[in-house]
């Protein structure tokens, strides 16, 4: 008989090894498991970009910590499990080993549900050829990868204009390969405005990757290995595709268990992870997050929440009263040459959250004028009418991913964009100008 409470994790993603750690922190005595479909746990999934790329030569350096490095913490993490039944009125879980094919039951005293998020793989025919991909988990990259060693594409379609896709389009094109976009809506970047989409199509353009706009694909085309895209009534070539059209949370398990799901179709939960059954926690890509400048749920899969949502059902779940306040909904990209950063609401998502925007556009150097290299960064800022801050967006080539950080503090602080034109920020020639595009776009702002 166990004497010791026993957590088990499902999940071992950025989530729930969070959880995982943090918990056993918490409670030295508690029993923790935990299991991951992939082979890998603890690793950081937004570098796969960058390892098919070839800026990162081996993808074990994405892998921050092994099983066998949580085994010596007391952490027991079993990869090629996938977690195939729920019973919470019970108690137990039902796991099978897909390398051996044989089913076992654990019980537990409590659990993290990390499922983490599918990539969307929508009904379209020849969706199973070889030579088409999803990009989420490490053996993707690998995939991937190997693929284009073993077969030098020369033209690869991606669909989606997302992050991903974008990112993407960056590595593939590393290789000599021609990128195809096809996004099926009238801008990529479905989050940013349409003025700095604008941008990062110009972006593309300049490095040789077509970008369709409102073309939905309609299907992949091969014998064994595709071919060719059909979408908007045309044939586009592809020695591979890569799926780029976002990602659904996981929640095939929390729906079969009774786990309330939210408006977003996530996971519903409170400020300290908590689900609507008692001692089931949820983290990461699988849950909803509490969105600050709106006040309402959001579905923001980033790692950066999966971390902090993970620490702290990890904490709860090992008896600890930790809290997690929401997000404001930060993020950055690297678009070839050009970094584009958002963080709060859109002038589009404002309107439907109720609000009515007023919208700022600036110009200005990231740097002293005189000082060599220096290029301009575009700001929008997004405020309500009595001139509360609701978001910020900005692309450049240089200085944009630090800078977007002090909008969204002054989002998370609830400022104003007086309380932003009175900011004292660094100054020097070589990292900034006297009057910083964040002071213009403010100073703009309140006129």
């Amino acid at each position: 008989m166990r004497k010791a409470p026993r957590l088990l994790v499902i999940g071992g993603g950025a989530a729930g090894m969070s959880a995982a750690a943090k918990a056993r922190r918490t409670n030295p005595q508690m029993e923790i498991l935990a299991f991951e479909r992939s082979g890998f746990v603890s690793y950081g999934a937004c570098g796969l970009p960058y390892y098919i790329k070839g800026d990162i030569a081996d993808y074990r350096a994405l892998v921050i910590r092994t099983p066998e490095q949580f085994a010596k913490q007391g952490i027991t993490v079993r990869v090629r499990h996938e977690v195939t039944g729920l019973d919470t009125a019970r108690g137990r879980v039902t796991v099978r080993d897909l390398d051996g094919g044989t089913e076992s039951v654990f019980d537990y005293d409590v659990l993290v549900l990390a499922a983490g998020a599918v990539p969307a793989r929508p009904p379209i025919a020849g969706l199973d050829l070889a030579g088409v991909f999803s990009l989420r988990q490490v053996e993707d990259g690998i995939a991937i990868r190997t693929w284009i060693e073993q077969n030098a594409p020369k033209n690869a379609v991606v669909v989606g204009g997302g992050y991903i896709g974008l990112e993407m389009a960056e590595a593939l094109a590393a290789h000599g390969i021609r990128v195809t976009i096809l996004e099926m809506l009238p801008q990529v970047l479905p989050n940013f405005d349409p003025p700095m989409a604008a941008l990062a199509v110009e972006e593309l353009a300049r490095q040789g990757v077509e970008v369709h706009l409102e073309h939905k694909v309609e299907g992949f085309l091969g014998d064994g290995r595709v071919r060719a895209v059909a979408a908007g009534g045309r044939e586009f070539p592809a020695d591979m595709v890569i799926l780029g059209a976002g990602a659904r949370p996981r929640v095939d398990l929390a729906r079969q268990a009774g786990i309330a799901l939210g408006p977003t179709g996530a996971v519903a939960v409170d400020r300290h992870m908590r689900t609507n059954l008692e001692n089931v926690f949820a983290a990461g890509d699988v849950a909803e997050v509490h969105h600050l400048v709106t006040g309402r749920p959001a579905y923001i899969p980033l790692g950066t929440t999966a971390n902090k949502q993970g620490r702290v059902a990890g904490e709860n779940a090992a008896g600890g009263r930790a809290a997690f306040e929401g997000v404001v909904g930060s993020a950055v990209l690297k678009v070839f040459d050009w970094e584009f950063a958002r963080t709060g609401l859109s002038e589009r998502e404002a309107r439907e959250a109720g609000h009515t925007p007023r919208v700022t556009d600036v110009t200005h150097e990231a740097r002293a004028r005189y000082y060599p290299g220096s290029t301009p960064v575009h700001v929008r800022l997004v405020a309500d009418r009595d001139g509360r801050l609701l978001g910020a967006q900005m692309a450049g080539r240089q200085g944009v991913a630090h800078r977007i950080n002090v909008f969204a503090a002054a989002l998370q602080a609830r400022w104003n964009v007086d309380d932003l034109a009175a900011l004292d920020l660094a100054y020097a020639p070589p990292f900034a100008p006297v009057w910083d595009p964040i002071l213009i776009a403010a100073s703009a702002a309140q006129k």
